[in-house]
C-alpha cells in the first residue's frame, strides 16, 4: 500500500545512521521520535520518549494526519523497512522534515527503554 509513495517521495526524507539520528536528536530538543512497530515489538524495548503508530494498524493513515507537518521526525522500525515506507506516505502528505533510522532499532547502539 505504502510502496505507491516511495519513488514520488524518496527524495523527501533521508535514511541515516544510529549516529546521525543521535545527533539531531541531541541537537534539536522538539524532535519526535516515531516507532512504526506492532505493539508486540515495542515491548521488547524502544527509543526512550519514541512515540508509537503502528504502521500495520487500519488506522495509521488517521494518525498521522494527526501529527504536526512542522516538526522533525525520527522514524524507525525493526530493520528500516517500514519506517522507510512510513516516511515516503509521510512525505506525500507534506511532512518535511523526515529521517529514516537506517537498519532500524536493530542499529540503536544506545539504551533502549522497555
Amino acid at each position: 500500500m505504502f510502496n505507491l509513495f516511495k519513488k514520488k517521495a524518496e527524495m523527501e526524507y533521508k535514511n541515516i545512521t544510529a549516529e546521525e539520528f543521535k545527533k539531531i536528536q541531541e541537537e534539536n530538543p522538539d524532535v519526535v521520535f516515531l516507532d512504526v512497530r506492532t505493539p508486540a515489538e515495542v515491548r521488547h524495548g524502544k527509543i526512550p520518549g519514541s512515540a508509537n503508530i503502528d504502521i500495520m494498524d487500519r488506522h495509521f493513515a488517521e494518525k498521522v494526519e494527526k501529527l504536526d507537518k512542522g516538526k522533525t521526525y525520527l522514524v524507525y522500525c525493526r530493520s528500516g523497512n517500514r519506517s522507510g515506507q512510513a516516511c515516503a506516505y509521510m512525505a506525500g502528505k507534506g511532512f518535511q522534515n523526515l529521517y529514516n533510522l537506517k537498519g532500524g532499532i536493530s542499529h540503536w547502539p544506545h539504551k533502549t527503554e522497555l
